[in-house]
């Protein structure tokens, strides 16, 4: 009984700390009433990383995780469109890398244009865009060796992701999720992605149930 209550005790306090961690713009339906197509685009990087790697060798890294970050998205959504989940589409990442390079557009300068920007460009309604601040480099595997001493040490965070949709009519900022990245979270990119997105789904907005049952 005394493990059923813990049990229950912590996904609660779970889902509460991800409830907290969210934003929803309070003018989201109107502002996306026309949106039809999102596009994901590589995630900026902050690495501080424990062992000592050169300035350059940083910046090829911190790019590398930027995009298993969007590969990472773009997968999830797919798995989820299949089930008919999401009242919009996702532009594929290969044509919107494609589009930007382009138009002189990559990773060490898409910090540097709007939303608005990136959306005329792009042709789509939105952009799916974030920070990822990791001591690791998340796309080769979360360590293994960990002890439960780690929590104490410091040792079990890895870092924090934070992910954004922007209005590219407006620019304004209509939805973010915040989550801090440990062990638990997941042991590489693709399980990051998926776990968070899974504790932050029933609070997507682009959620076709969920819009539903607002309304019942």
């Amino acid at each position: 009984m005394k493990k059923f209550v813990f049990v229950f005790v912590l996904l609660a306090s779970t889902l509460v700390t991800a409830q907290k961690n969210i934003y929803e713009n309070m003018k989201f339906d109107e502002l996306t009433e026309d949106h039809e197509t999102l596009a994901i685009i590589p995630f900026i990087a902050y690495l501080e990383l424990k062992k000592t790697v050169d300035h350059d060798e940083l910046k090829v890294l911190a790019k590398k995780e930027g995009y298993a970050v969007q590969n990472a998205l773009e997968t999830y959504f797919a798995r989820r469109k299949k089930r008919k989940k999401f009242n919009v589409d996702f532009q594929n990442i290969h044509n919107t890398n494609a589009i930007l390079a382009k138009n002189g557009i990559d990773y060490n300068n898409i910090d540097t244009y709007t939303t608005q920007d990136l959306c005329k460009i792009l042709d789509v309604d939105g952009i799916i865009s974030g920070n990822l601040n990791l001591n690791i480099l998340l796309s080769e595997g979360v360590p293994t060796d960990f002890s439960f001493m780690d929590y104490f040490s410091g040792d079990a965070n890895y870092g924090r992701i934070g992910l954004k949709i922007s209005d590219g009519e407006t620019g304004k900022l209509l939805w973010k999720y915040e989550n801090v990245i440990t062990k638990k979270t997941g042991k590489n990119t693709n399980e990051l992605i998926d776990k968070m997105m899974k504790t932050a789904s029933r609070k997507f907005p682009y959620d076709k149930e969920k819009k539903k049952k607002n309304k019942d």
